[in-house]
């Protein structure tokens, strides 16, 4: 049986594979048809790139591609994949994408990988162990090269009037009550905070909170697809709760990922909302 570290290593090497899979259509979409035949085809790219390989590197380990499903999962090991975080962002041109890995065995999150093409970065982590962008045994842009691995450090902020923060919407919906509730949000934010982004995907909000290039980022809702961005910002020294105060798990019902000198302060306003 592999190990976690092992596992991990398989990760960094066949990221950047699936990655090259994901292409935009000669022809921008005009129709909703379009958009979900362009979205549906990158997502299946990458599974198909991915999929049979992790199955097949851990023996009896399930698979699930449901980005936005949430709750409890099942007993044993399951590879959580978000095959395009920010699909629409590729499909458009633009180069905020990216792919999310994680592996959850009997309900705890073990390990978790997300690599950014357009940046060439790749971040991934350990539960207990830290988190590392650009790791040893990354090889990006096909340039072949071993990269040496920077351990990731939240920031040292501890006044919100000083913090980068950000949310973004976690799933499409029609509700206004939903529409409402992040407006408010990014409004009370905007009073208190330096800055605010509202952006997809979400996995770039988090490992830029991992690597103290943001200081603070929310969800009221905690999707699979967050999984792996969640791990990775949390070992890199990130307070992470549920909007409770509560120790984040992958069935709370929303978050604030932040530096621990300014979530306090993040958490009383976004709490304060709902």
């Amino acid at each position: 049986m592999p190990t976690n570290e092992e596992l991990l290593d398989l990760l960094v090497t066949t990221l950047p594979t699936a990655a090259a899979r994901v292409t935009r259509p000669e022809r921008r979409f005009t129709t909703a048809p379009e958009l979900t035949a362009a979205l549906a085809a990158n997502d299946d790219a990458v599974t198909a790139s991915l999929r049979p390989v992790l199955l097949a590197a851990l023996p009896g380990s399930q698979w699930t591609a449901e980005e936005h499903g949430a709750g409890p999962m099942p007993a044993g090991d399951w590879w959580v994949v978000d095959p395009v975080g920010g699909n629409l962002n590729a499909i458009q041109g633009t180069p905020d994408w990216n792919i999310g890995v994680s592996l959850v065995r009997d309900g705890d999150v073990v390990l978790a990988a997300l690599h950014a093409p357009a940046v060439s970065e790749m971040f991934t982590a350990l539960n207990g162990a830290g988190a590392t962008l650009n790791g040893a045994g990354a090889t990006l842009n096909g340039a072949g090269a071993t990269l040496n691995g920077a351990s990731l450090t939240v920031s040292a902020k501890t006044e919100l009037a000083l913090a980068l923060t950000g949310t973004g919407q976690a799933r499409p919906s029609t509700d206004p009550t939903r529409a409402d509730l992040r407006g408010r949000a990014i409004a009370a934010m905007m009073r208190s905070a330096l800055s605010v982004r509202q952006s997809i995907p979400v996995g770039q909000h988090l490992t830029h909170v991992a690597a103290g290039r943001a200081d603070v980022h929310w969800q009221f809702e905690n999707l699979r697809s967050h999984i792996a961005p969640v791990l990775i910002a949390r070992e890199a020294g990130a307070t992470v709760t549920d909007l409770d105060g509560a120790p984040w798990a992958i069935t709370s019902e929303g978050y604030v990922a932040a530096a621990p000198g300014v979530h306090a302060a993040a958490l009383t306003i976004l709490g304060s909302l709902r």
